[in-house]
């Protein structure tokens, strides 16, 4: 490998740095102190790539892409060791499953340099478990989600707002629902969960996403993938957009697509893991393999580009909410009760999630879409929002 290429990578990190957005998402900033060994992971246009080379400002370190073709025909390890010849201290390496062998070079780096940064980035956490070297114990794990409604008002206004400790009824909220606190948060529901938002062709450039995390992504992840399986995914994603209820029934899809059970599931696993749908098991199913009771969009902005229906992009929008708020959440076996459970610290909550009028049920607290103030049991869908 010669001094060209480094050349080269040196360049793009130069542009990619002057390129560098002037207000960063809050997840970015709040990392204060990062670890030399680092496997960043999160949906496709979130932010990681941003988040790495802000902080690798402060280091002397080197980035670049493993599907840049310029390093593609040297391993991991030529590239890097290169690198450090040169005189870097670290490198920042996006895109990591691209590189052949990725984790046996990744930890026999770690190995033979101690006291080297490397930082790694990729669109799924699965990368921990699909390599063929166990990195768990050398490197240190971050997943950075979709962005918040309050990292959105940050963007927009450069106010951090507290966080919302969700469902203590003596949580003060953060910011008073206001006329432009309402219609940011109208935003927020089309176009505000990646921190492009503010760029031309969102949808565009989600639908990008979309096609690119099942084109690209999820072949890594499962092996002898095919025309097919290509086309049934595609299908999934069409069927969530338009279903009155999100659920899928295997039987008919294994039929209609000529795939088997197993196949489907490992499909519908690969697809939640690399931030594309959220499966919603019943309370207490225990089973290895499952379609869940109720299926959304991971991003529940997907529904507002695919045109999708508002009663399911709202349910989509509290299971992200209260996942990334720290709550594991299930549907309930009686619908008559709620739509969800949440559970987290020995605490069992129901949830019923509806529009402005949407009553209790049995359940604990209604999350109600187009209300502005919180009540005993109601809380503002905008208002959760803002739990992480």
């Amino acid at each position: 490998m010669n001094n060209f290429i480094i050349e080269a990578l040196e360049a793009n990190m130069a542009r990619r740095l002057a390129a560098l957005p002037q207000k960063l998402r809050l997840f970015t900033q709040e990392a204060t102190s990062l670890p030399d060994s680092l496997i960043l992971t999160g949906p496709r246009g979130v932010g990681k790539s941003t988040f790495l080379l802000h902080h690798g400002q402060k280091r002397n370190m080197l980035y670049f892409s493993a599907d840049n073709p310029l390093v593609m025909p040297y391993s991991l390890s030529e590239v890097v060791k290169a690198i450090i010849i040169k005189g870097y201290e670290g490198v920042i390496i996006d895109e990591v499953h691209y590189a052949n062998n990725w984790s046996i070079h990744l930890k026999s780096l770690y190995d033979d340099y101690p006291g080297y940064t490397f930082w790694i980035s990729d669109s799924s956490s699965l990368i921990l478990r699909s390599g063929n070297a166990d990195l768990s114990r050398r490197f240190v794990h971050l997943s950075m989600p979709i962005m918040s409604f309050r990292e959105y008002l940050f963007l927009k206004s450069g106010i951090i707002y507290d966080r919302y400790e969700a469902f203590d009824q003596k949580a003060k909220i953060p910011v008073h629902p206001d006329a432009a606190i309402l219609t940011a948060f109208s935003e927020y529901k089309k176009f505000g969960t990646r921190p492009f938002y503010n760029e031309n062709y969102f949808n565009e450039r989600m639908l990008a996403i979309l096609n690119k995390s099942i084109q690209a992504d999820i072949p890594f992840f499962i092996p002898r993938i095919v025309d097919n399986n290509f086309r049934l995914m595609h299908a999934i994603v069409g069927t969530l957009s338009m279903a009155s209820i999100p659920r899928l029934q295997v039987q008919s899809l294994c039929a209609d697509w000529n795939i088997g059970a197993d196949k489907l599931y490992s499909l519908l696993n690969v697809m939640e893991e690399v931030g594309i749908l959220h499966i919603i098991r019943k309370e207490n199913d225990r089973k290895a393999k499952t379609v869940g009771d109720k299926l959304f969009f991971a991003d529940p902005t997907y529904y507002e580009v695919l045109g999708g229906k508002v009663g399911n992009a709202r349910e989509a929008f509290v299971a992200t909410f209260c996942k990334l708020g720290g709550w594991n959440i299930t549907s309930t076996r009686d619908e008559k009760k709620g739509d969800f459970i949440i559970t987290k610290n020995n605490r069992r909550i129901t949830l019923e999630v509806g529009g402005k009028k949407k009553g209790l049920k049995g359940a604990d607290f209604a999350i109600r879409d187009d209300i502005d103030y919180p009540s005993k049991s109601f809380i503002p869908l905008w208002l959760l929002a803002m739990i992480w």
